[in-house]
């Protein structure tokens, strides 16, 4: 077996050893419950894995893909240092936590969003398609180059947040003057 593929591994019940994880692939393995801390993540991936109630403290993740994953809740700002590159394509990270992360230049695609905290996060380039952002907070927040042309049911204080050069579709526009109260047809 590939000491690099993890295949249907419970680590609730058979845990991840300290340690580094580079170029790495994870796949139906669930992370429940899994303090992840003492571990390093490099380059790898995982697709349809389970992260309920994960903790992530002094985590790095660098060069991360997730695909068709439950993140729901997951505290990425316990992460130490920044993540840089992360991909999320069609995964599930309601009421997570990005606060003050470095996340610029990765991707969020096909993924609910929902009360995901992206508080003071630098967002720089980062890429919103085909997202549900429904009740996403982003203040003080920079989304410089970001892109949410896809994006839909975001609210964007542009007072609260630096969105110079970002992209937003005409049809989202209404999603920047929320805050005036505006009549919109």
């Amino acid at each position: 077996m590939d000491e690099n593929y993890f295949e249907k591994i419970d680590f609730s019940k058979t845990p991840l050893t300290a340690g580094e994880y580079e170029n790495c692939t994870f796949v139906d393995c669930d992370f429940s419950n899994v303090d992840l801390s003492a571990k390093t993540i490099y380059e790898c991936k995982f697709n349809r894995c389970q992260f309920k109630g994960a903790k992530l403290p002094r985590s790095p993740l660098r060069e991360v893909q997730f695909k068709n994953c439950a993140l729901t809740g997951l505290r990425f700002a316990n992460a130490s240092g920044f993540l840089m590159a992360v991909t999320f394509d069609t995964c599930v990270l309601n009421r997570a936590s990005f606060f003050k992360l470095k996340v610029r230049d990765s991707a969020f695609r096909n993924s609910s969003l929902h009360e995901v905290d992206f508080t003071e996060t630098d967002l720089h380039g980062v890429s919103f398609d085909n997202c549900d952002l429904s009740r996403a907070a982003f203040e003080h927040t920079v989304l410089e180059k970001a892109d949410f042309r896809t994006a839909y049911n975001y609210t964007i204080d542009p007072e609260l947040t630096r969105i110079r050069n970002a992209k937003f579709s005409a049809n989202g526009l209404a999603s920047l003057l929320h805050r005036y109260d505006l009549d919109i047809e």
